[in-house]
């Protein structure tokens, strides 16, 4: 699984002009699900979204997770993180998950995020969405588990 994720001010997700998810500070996380993955992968990336250390201490240092200063999580699926862009000017999407495979595992993460974390929103599976969000740093990670 890949995540991309942004540490942000805001961000929210809407979907035919309605707001399907949004969360004030915390993490957008855009998901890519691809074929070898599995629910073992979902958790260890779980692990690392919630724990990873993204957020200022009193230093002025990245020493502090979404855990620790009780930020959102808004998870996003995001299909073209799948893509193979090593060459050419296509991308291939071989390794990406199919569909059926990549929501089941999206949903997986969701529902594990939200027993494990207070504050969870999502966009919708598959659907054309929009997102909006003010990073915040800015701060961007590529996560692979």
């Amino acid at each position: 699984m890949k995540a991309l994720l942004q540490r942000v001010r805001h961000a929210r997700v809407e979907v035919a002009g309605e707001v399907v998810g949004a969360i004030d500070q915390g993490l957008l996380v855009l998901i890519g699900v691809e074929r070898e993955d599995d629910q073992a992968r979902a958790d260890k990336l779980l692990h690392k979204l919630l724990n990873y250390r993204v957020f200022a201490d009193a230093e002025g240092r990245m020493n502090r997770s979404l855990q620790d200063v009780g930020g959102g999580l808004l998870l996003v699926s995001q299909f073209t993180l799948a893509a193979d862009t090593r060459s050419g000017l296509r991308p291939s999407f071989s390794s990406a998950a199919p569909p059926s495979q990549g929501e089941a595992l999206y949903d997986y993460l969701l529902a594990q995020a939200r027993r494990q974390h207070p504050q969870v929103a999502c966009g919708r599976f598959g659907a054309e969405m929009q997102v909006h969000l003010q990073n915040d740093g800015p701060v961007t990670f590529l996560l692979e588990s």
